[in-house]
């Protein structure tokens, strides 16, 4: 079963869902802003991303924090996400604890879900 870790208004993650239900593929949605994410969460998916991959630095969030807020290490960065999950790159797809996707482009998702749901 995947997981997929997000903010249902955001315009990417509208299209990852339209993707993967046009499919049949099923997930768990998890709501950032509802749910919140806690410490444990983000300290396994930096066991296999860095905090630089994890954090969305286009974003408006991100953009909108005065420069000394802005992380420059890995604890910095678990402290912004868990404070402000709208910061993390999404969505974030994962399945049996292991990240599978993050962020969405259409050909990588073919390449992920082929054959699996």
């Amino acid at each position: 079963m995947y997981t997929l870790y997000a903010i249902p208004a955001c315009d990417t993650v509208k299209k990852a869902r339209t993707w993967l239900a046009d499919r049949g593929i099923t997930y768990q949605f998890h709501d950032y802003k509802k749910q919140g994410i806690d410490r444990p969460t983000i300290e396994r998916w930096l066991t296999q991303r860095s905090w630089e991959d994890l954090v969305n630095r286009a974003g408006t969030t991100w953009k909108k924090l005065p420069d000394a807020e802005k992380p420059t290490d890995a604890e910095g960065a678990i402290q912004l996400m868990m404070e402000k999950p709208s910061v993390i790159r999404r969505p974030l797809i994962e399945a049996d604890g292991r990240i599978v996707a993050l962020g969405f482009k259409a050909e990588e998702y073919g390449s992920v879900f082929e054959g699996n749901d």
